[in-house]
């Protein structure tokens, strides 16, 4: 799928919720590639700061995003506006320090972005791809979260604040089509014994009953809604009865789970790319969504490097068997470090190494704890890219190649007895008087085991 950004900009002003100060947001087109960027314009040099997880500096009641002493607050409900509307790349101009909390849905931003339309972008679409079930709980919280193979972007969210009056509660996004439907409008929500700390915290100097629906799950004290008006600046408050303060009417009757849900996508979108999978959050908040995001930022970039895995299907029968390998390199046994080659272009060439236990290092490298020696995986390496190398001539049986340098060699993870090893070399410049330059991966498993760039002569023998 290809990315998209908007057609043309809109913008759009109100207060931020917990700085109580005015903002106008304006959401501009982006080039492919560019990602979500938020731009403070009412500081010098209008300072930018991408809307990625290394940017989190602060999560608490709302999600921050900070670099230099730039800061912009409040930014989930934007981020998940944009995820709803399938949007990829735009510049989010800011004029003050917090995104406007408008109605306290997503609900005007989906607006403001229908009228900006979305145009498709010559870049296919980012995509983070969950392949196994992917796990966390927070001990302090209880939040749990998990992440499912599926063939599209799905939430679930899950809440229990142990309130009379929500009960527990759950929601479900089963296609992110729904989103404006069925999520977009669905407002923050706060409980009256919060709003209290809340504002000690200097917070929600922007919130009231237009931007928030605040539950009612114990009567306050006449004295304590005294007080509590006196802090919020607001006139008397009166509460009689448990439900929801001035009996605002709920959109659904989970509106507060699917508002959870609204908030996991902001705070989810942080990643940067498109999520391809299930997510299932319990008892969500800020601080524990974006440490689920580290995590699954941490497997992305993982999937990145091995995003260039070449398949192997043992089944299949080799491209050069263990003969034809022969034939082509001078090595024998036990120092023929290369099984069979399964695939091979005039860039890359990927051949197949399985260790087994008997391999005539184990009994005298570490023998109690038998792992593979770095320097002859950099040696199975340089005979799979000598394959390659020698391909390259006719007669590819009177030549051999030499090691000329080896540079940001990098050992990952062990090659034990019993792994499989996946050895693929990709030439990084065009081979010119007999020099070879060549990049090497070996990924056992998942992980990437191994990393060298290798530079070889490759020279005709002389005649006997």
């Amino acid at each position: 799928m290809k990315q998209h950004t908007i057609k043309k900009e809109v913008s759009i002003s109100g207060v931020g919720l917990h700085s109580g100060k005015k903002a106008t947001l304006t959401i501009k087109p982006a080039d492919a590639n560019t990602g979500f960027v938020f731009k403070r314009m009412d500081l010098e040099d209008t300072p930018s700061i991408p809307a990625k997880i290394k940017f989190v500096v602060e999560t608490n009641r709302s999600t921050t995003l900070g670099r230099g002493k730039a800061t912009i607050m409040t930014v989930e409900h934007l981020l998940s506006a944009l995820t709803g509307m399938e949007i990829d790349n735009a510049i989010l101009e800011v004029s003050g320090p917090e995104v406007p909390i408008l109605d306290g849905s997503a609900k005007l931003f989906v607006d403001i972005l229908e009228q900006a339309g979305r145009t498709e972008q010559d870049a296919e679409r980012k995509k983070f791809v969950i392949k196994e079930p992917i796990s966390f709980v927070d001990d302090e919280t209880g939040a749990e979260f998990m992440a499912f193979p599926s063939e599209k972007y799905q939430v679930t969210s899950m809440i229990d604040f142990n309130s009379e009056v929500l009960g527990q509660q759950f929601a479900e996004l089963e296609d992110i089509k729904d989103f404006k439907s069925d999520f977009a409008a669905c407002r923050t929500f706060v409980f009256l014994r919060e709003v209290a700390y809340l504002a000690d915290q200097n917070l929600i100097k922007g919130g009231d009953l237009d931007n928030a629906i605040v539950i009612v799950d114990k009567v306050l004290p006449e004295q304590e809604m005294l007080s509590l008006a006196a802090k919020l600046d607001r006139p008397a408050l009166t509460v009689t009865d448990k439900g929801i303060l001035n009996n605002t009417a709920l959109k659904y009757n989970n509106e507060p789970a699917r508002h959870k849900l609204l908030d996991v996508m902001g705070d989810l979108a942080l990643l940067g790319v498109s999520i391809c999978g299930k997510i299932v959050a319990k008892k969500p908040g800020h601080r524990v969504n974006t440490e689920f995001v580290k995590i699954l930022n941490n497997l992305y970039q993982e999937q990145l490097k091995l995003g260039d895995k070449p398949d192997y299907d043992p089944s299949i029968p080799p491209l050069l068997d263990n003969v034809a390998v022969q034939k082509i390199l001078p090595h024998r046994h036990p120092f023929l470090l290369v099984d069979k080659i399964i695939s091979m272009t005039d860039e890359e060439v990927v051949g197949i190494k399985n260790v087994t236990h008997d391999e005539y290092f184990f009994p005298g490298h570490f023998p109690n704890n038998p792992i593979m020696p770095g320097v002859l995986q950099i040696e199975a390496m340089a005979q799979t890219g000598g394959i390659l190398a020698l391909s390259t001539t006719e007669d590819p049986e009177n030549w051999d190649t030499f090691f000329l340098k080896i540079d940001d060699a990098k050992f990952k993870n062990f090659v034990v007895p019993g792994d499989t090893m996946i050895i693929k070399l990709k030439l990084l410049t065009e081979i010119r008087r007999g020099i070879c330059q060549m990049h090497g991966t070996i990924y056992v498993g998942n992980k990437i085991a191994t990393e060298a760039n290798l530079t070889a002569l490759i020279k005709r023998r002389k005649s006997s």
